[in-house]
């Protein structure tokens, strides 16, 4: 093996790009658009499992400073109770936290050291098909260009093309009722420890803000959209329409949100909410899903980028270890799908609260603040699972490891 193609140049491909490279195979990603995507997106949270992953092939120091820690979330109700606080850290990694980063920047440092690293990346290559060679992959793109591999990797996505050519009957991403708004702004004067993430449970619509140093805001919102829209619908909400929907959404809620809006010179408004519960088929031949291609989470488990990261530093791993394809891809999921499976669930469940009824709204506030007080006796140890996930780079993959069936589908035998 000595070299894979991988499709999608956004977060998740570079990070394999870079994982594969330290397991010692050569990669090429191949990115779908013509320009990179500096300056595109709002922010994310990195939670601490993604920066362990990041940890195992020695990319941390390089994300490490690119944002600011996030070490915990006071969630309030729409009158401006406090209902609990909760870490975000768990049992193993005490004391660090997540981080919260501007999307731009997190893609810029990671494209810059995969480029820096020798890999190349090719923009305005589309994929159309891919086809099996008998020893390797053979990949066609819109414009006309080919590329050849031992293997294919998609990192491209909720969209994914390579998905839809592993399994032609793969299902569509799931929606989920709610869309997101987002914005910057500073100058406010507003108290609160910098990086806490202040969630308020409105009573129309879900809200974060998150002091940032000097006295800056990063805010995001979720607008509850029962009906999907088209994306000619969303693209027809405007920039004041889509402040005077928000302004009509918290107008009788406590707290900074109406103030944060209307303080916010550009509110990124608009764009839908997705999840992908369980894909029955991840992989095929010499090819094979990771990140938001292979298992959708919704931003609220925020979890999408570390998933994605835990993704590619193991399948690195399998291949590095298991140097038959169809055992590596095998091993992978073998070691992944009830993990990110879980994750997806607590994301639609999370999302599930940000839009709730009267009497949802009631049990919630009776029922939060006991569960901050019983994570609080426990220290964190109901999210261990989550946030101790640890991927230990320099451990074998054992060999002869067999994937669980996933529900409902039976897998093609291989061609």
């Amino acid at each position: 093996m000595t070299k894979a193609l991988i499709i999608g140049g956004g977060i998740a491909g570079p990070v394999a790009a870079l994982a594969l490279r330290r397991a010692g195979i050569d990669s090429a990603i191949h990115e779908a658009y013509e320009r990179d995507a500096v300056g595109v997106g709002s922010f994310l949270t990195l939670s601490v499992n993604g920066m362990d992953a990041l940890r195992a092939i020695g990319l941390d120091e390089l994300v490490a400073g690119l944002g600011h820690p996030t070490p915990r979330m006071a969630m309030f109700n729409h009158q401006g109770r406090r209902l609990g606080e909760f870490g975000t850290s768990g049992t193993r990694t005490r004391g660090r936290g997540s981080t919260t980063v501007r999307r731009s920047d997190l893609y810029r440092a990671l494209r810059d050291e995969a480029a820096r690293q020798g890999v190349p990346i090719v923009h305005g290559a589309r994929l159309v098909s891919a086809e099996s060679t008998g020893v390797g992959v053979r990949a066609r793109f819109a414009d006309g260009r080919s590329a050849e591999g031992d293997l294919l990797i998609g990192a491209d996505g909720l969209r994914s093309r390579t998905r839809e050519i592993i399994d032609p009957a793969a299902p569509a991403p799931r929606y989920v009722p709610l869309l997101n708004a987002s914005g910057f702004t500073r100058g406010l004067g507003l108290p609160g420890e910098s990086g806490v993430m202040n969630m308020v449970f409105g009573r129309r619509c879900f809200f974060c803000w998150i002091p940032v140093g000097d006295d800056e805001i990063w805010w995001f919102a979720n607008p509850p959209q029962p009906a999907e829209l088209t994306p000619d619908q969303l693209a027809a909400i405007g920039p004041e329409e889509s402040r005077a929907r928000l302004r009509a959404l918290f107008a009788d809620d406590a707290g900074p949100a109406l103030r944060i809006v209307e303080a916010t010179d550009r509110i990124r408004y608009g764009w839908p909410t997705y999840d992908l519960p369980s894909l029955p088929v991840w992989h095929r031949d010499r090819m094979i899903v990771i990140g938001d291609a292979a298992h959708t989470a919704a931003p609220s488990s925020g979890q999408g980028a570390a998933m994605a990261f835990e993704d590619a530093v193991t399948l690195a791993r399998c291949l590095r270890d298991l140097p038959e394809v169809p055992a590596a891809f095998t091993a992978y999921e073998r070691l992944r799908r009830e993990r990110v499976e879980r994750v997806v669930a607590q994301g639609r469940r999370n999302s599930g609260t940000k839009a709730a009824g009267p009497v949802a709204r009631l049990v919630r506030d009776v029922a939060l603040p006991l569960y901050a007080r019983r994570m609080a006796k426990t220290g964190g140890a109901s999210l261990a699972w989550l946030y101790d996930h640890h991927v230990e780079w320099d451990a074998p993959v054992a060999a002869g490891v067999t994937a669980p069936r996933a529900p409902g589908r039976t897998r093609p035998a291989p061609r």
